[in-house]
């Protein structure tokens, strides 16, 4: 079995092809520390809104749930929540028609909540679009390399005027580097994209369920005690 010395087939190469290597390695070593990075990050945060999403169910009313959460600052779920009430207390100022007037506070808190599940799936998207770089830029940087490697291996062998298995073989051998590297990096980066993307999925999917449950009790403890109480300005600032 021939064993390849690959360290001295890249210092026999030229200036570009050893500058598109540094290239295609600090692609390689940033998006592995993005992956690491991205799969810690998402994994918290799937397991948070999971949590999150059945201490809300749990409790005993919504002033309540909202405080459990609030154990957690940085809980996507209780931001989703501040700003829920935050955007109630928003719409009960304003001069609302009084037909429908369940329908036009759901309707408006979930379009204002469904933008604020937008704002943070895409915070948490973040740095995620480098590793889909990585997946559609990589192997035509190492592609590049490989047929300015030929093109230079030709050259050399047409100012040789002959062309043997010994004199062919190494240049394309290194002119081959680069296009196997370029697939290096980009196949992880493909695989640890499309994981880190479904996992994304799963929290914006548990962002939703809890604007659903967020709505629900807003509904039922929020408007539908408006008669009992006499309007929704009376109910809110007694709760």
């Amino acid at each position: 079995m021939v064993e390849i010395d690959l360290w001295s087939m890249i210092s026999r190469s030229s200036l570009l092809i050893q500058f598109i290597l540094v290239i295609l390695a600090a692609m390689s070593v940033t998006s592995w520390t993005l992956i690491f990075f991205k799969l810690v990050q998402l994994s918290r945060a799937r397991k948070k809104t999971v949590l999150d999403l059945s201490t809300f169910r749990r409790a005993r009313n919504l002033l309540t749930a909202i405080r459990l959460l609030g154990h957690s600052p940085a809980s996507p779920s209780y931001q989703l929540a501040l700003k829920g009430m935050k955007e109630f207390k928003r719409l009960n100022k304003l001069d609302t028609p009084t037909d429908n007037l369940a329908g036009f506070f759901i309707e408006n808190l979930r379009h204002g909540l469904r933008q604020e599940v937008s704002f943070l799936v895409e915070n948490l998207f973040g740095s995620l679009s480098f590793l889909a770089t990585c997946v559609n830029v990589a192997p035509f940087i190492g592609l590049f390399g490989t047929v300015w490697g030929i093109m230079h291996s030709f050259y050399a062998i047409g100012l040789l005027k002959r062309a043997t298995l010994e004199t062919v073989a190494p240049g394309l051998a290194e002119a081959l580097i680069t296009t196997a590297i370029g697939l290096a990096v980009a196949i992880p980066a493909s695989v640890a994209y499309n994981f880190l993307m479904r996992m994304l999925g799963r929290i914006e999917m548990a962002l939703i369920e809890f604007v659903a449950a967020f709505l629900k009790r807003v509904e039922s403890e929020l408007l539908a005690p408006i008669g009992a109480h006499g309007g929704i300005k009376h109910h809110v600032a007694a709760s």
